[in-house]
Order: structure tokens, then C-alpha cells, then sequence
């Protein structure tokens, strides 16, 4: 990026070939391309707005930002909504102020109430972390013994007998799989005393994600019956495991085990050179433990939240709080209903 090079203003759902340009980045992921911008637009109506220098036919910088307008919790610029991280990519850290103060005057304009970046580190040195999460990635590329090799002793029992008592894993494609999915996504936010998201999220998952081939949906079944699955997204050589949903009842199998298993098996057979096992609040010790047991490097991942009002980055609100445990009661159709309603409001 040149000291004259212009940010533009890309809307990756009308730019033609945006994913080719995207793959000319090596530090892009599932979360910068066009088909995670098509599902959070086809399903909340956001506006993509991604800040972004091309030179020479090759994607130099990008900052990806939707634009959430909502009469319940005002209008404001985040990178990404419903998103882990989606790190900025800046080529050169001496002009990431040129791109800070870009975004920053744009959402002035637009009367933002606040820019959020999830994954900040190369947007603005000077900026102060507002909250942060952990995160875990196992690395493929020296092979899946390699991988196996490992996994703490209870991951490799628990895969073990998942297998032994007849739990099968498949990759499925069809709607009728995506809708087994959504009802163990329900039983299992419900457990955790959140909504779900509405099922057209996970619809238009299946039509611009799963059938388009950027994405595995796994579904664990035993005798015939669903009881775990999870959906993961990739692009180029990075993959992530976003959502991940299972039967309590069934717990007892280790389908999720053997889920992430099959999971690895998959994207190391097909080259993939890492596997994210996504975002960990700080907090969930017990989560933590669960990845790093499948040999996951951990590192951290700083948000920063920027409040035009104050003109300063001010700590996001915690995720969980009083609400878990009165959610956790309510039955599964009005949860349902509150998702279908409230997550537009969100993002």
C-alpha cells in the first residue's frame, strides 16, 4: 500500500470475483469472504461495508465492517457481527492509522453510536483492549498421526468408545440434516441459558455455506437418531469449527468426540494447513481444557469497541449474565421466538 493508494468501499456481495481477490491474501479467512457476508445479509439485512486497497489486481489491506441499523440498540459499525474474530489485514503497521481514521470519519458521518473490531491487532497500535477471548488452533500440515499424537489421553478413550458403542459420524449436505442440527442447536443454547439463533440463519448457512462446498456440516448419530453435530467454514487452508450442538442426554457417548474427529480427519485428508476450534470466553476454564486436550496452540484475541460519544474504546459489556438462568427456564418455543426476534438487534 502505497502512501497514495485509495481505501475504497466494497460491498463483496456486488464486486465480482472478490473471493478470487480475497485468496490473493494469504492472511484472509471464511470470515472476510463473500459467503459469511451473504449469510449475516440474507438473514439480518445488514450492509457490508468493507474498507479494503487492491494493488495490482491483489487485495493489499482490509478492514470488513457490516452496518447494523437498529431502533433497539441504535446503529453502529461492527467487524464482524455473529463473528469470533475477524482480524483487520494490514500489510503495513505504519498505515494502519490511515485506515483507523477512514472507518473512524465514515461512522462519524453515518452517526454510529460505536465501531467494534474483533481482532484489532495491526488496525491501531495506540488503542486500548476493551475486552478479549481466547482462541485455538491445531496445526494439520505434519499430518494426522501427527495430530492424534497429540490429544490427551481422555480425548483418544472418549473417541474410542464413541466408536465402540456404534456412534456413526457422516458429512451431510441436505436441509432435512441442517434441520437435526437446529434442533440439537435449540436444546443445547437453551442448556446454556441463551435463545437460539432462527432457523433461517442456519437455512441460509445451508444454501450459501454447506451447499456451495465451503463448509462441513457433521451430524453424530446413534441407532438412527441425531445427537451431536457441529458446522464448520473454510477457506483456502484455514478452517474453523463454529457451532457445535449435542443431546445431554447423550453425553454418555462422546459423540462430540468423535465429531471433532472426524472433523480433523476430513481437513487433514484434504491438505488444510490449520483447524480452529474458535472462540473461548475467558472464563470457561473447563472449555479451555476441553481444546488444548486436542493439542490446540492457544493464544488470545483482542476486541475493541470505539464509542463516538466519548471518543474513546470503552469495555464491552460481558455476553453472559443474569438473563442465563431465567432463559435456561423458559420453555423451547419462546426461546425460539426471542431469537427469531431480538438477534437482528444484536449482531
Amino acid at each position: 500500500m502505497s502512501e497514495t493508494a485509495t481505501i475504497e468501499i466494497i460491498n463483496p456481495l456486488q464486486f465480482t470475483g472478490w473471493d478470487k481477490l480475497l485468496q490473493t491474501q494469504p492472511e484472509s479467512t471464511f470470515f472476510h469472504s463473500s459467503h459469511w457476508a451473504r449469510v449475516l445479509y440474507a438473514t439480518y439485512g445488514y450492509t457490508p461495508l468493507y474498507f479494503a486497497v487492491r494493488d495490482n489486481d491483489k487485495l493489499s489491506d482490509l478492514v470488513p465492517i457490516m452496518e447494523i441499523d437498529s431502533f433497539l440498540t441504535g446503529k453502529r459499525g461492527v467487524s464482524l457481527p455473529f463473528t469470533d474474530f475477524c482480524q483487520p489485514i494490514i500489510n503495513d503497521i505504519l498505515r494502519a492509522d490511515k485506515f483507523w481514521n477512514t472507518i473512524r470519519e465514515y461512522g462519524e458521518k453515518a452517526d454510529w453510536k460505536y465501531i467494534e473490531i474483533r481482532g484489532g491487532d495491526g488496525l491501531n497500535q495506540n488503542i486500548p483492549v476493551s475486552s478479549w477471548c481466547y482462541e485455538h488452533i491445531i496445526i494439520l500440515s505434519q499430518g494426522m498421526q501427527h495430530v492424534y499424537n497429540n490429544f490427551c489421553d481422555s480425548h483418544k478413550r472418549n473417541i474410542r468408545k464413541a466408536q465402540k458403542v456404534g456412534v456413526e459420524v457422516a458429512v451431510c449436505d441436505s436441509l432435512e440434516s441442517m434441520k437435526d442440527f437446529y434442533r440439537l442447536n435449540v436444546i443445547t443454547r437453551k442448556r446454556h441459558g441463551l435463545p437460539p439463533q432462527p432457523f433461517s440463519f442456519f437455512k441460509n448457512i445451508h444454501q450459501f455455506v454447506i451447499k456451495q462446498k465451503h463448509g462441513l456440516l457433521l451430524i453424530a448419530r446413534h441407532h438412527g437418531k441425531a445427537i451431536a453435530g457441529a458446522l464448520c467454514f473454510h477457506f483456502g487452508d484455514k478452517a474453523i469449527y463454529k457451532y457445535a450442538a449435542s443431546d445431554k442426554r447423550c453425553q454418555h457417548l462422546r459423540a462430540n468426540n468423535l465429531v471433532i474427529w472426524k472433523a480433523l480427519e476430513h481437513y487433514s485428508w484434504h491438505g488444510f494447513c490449520s483447524f480452529n476450534l474458535g472462540r473461548t470466553e475467558q472464563d470457561h476454564t473447563g472449555l479451555r481444557q476441553f481444546k488444548t486436550g486436542w493439542g490446540a496452540k492457544e493464544t488470545t484475541v483482542n476486541y475493541y469497541r470505539y464509542f463516538f460519544q466519548h471518543k474513546n474504546i470503552t469495555n464491552a459489556p460481558a455476553v453472559a449474565g443474569w438473563y442465563t438462568s431465567f432463559f435456561n427456564k423458559l420453555p423451547a418455543p419462546i426461546l425460539k421466538i426471542i431469537g427469531m426476534i431480538c438477534y437482528r438487534h444484536i449482531g
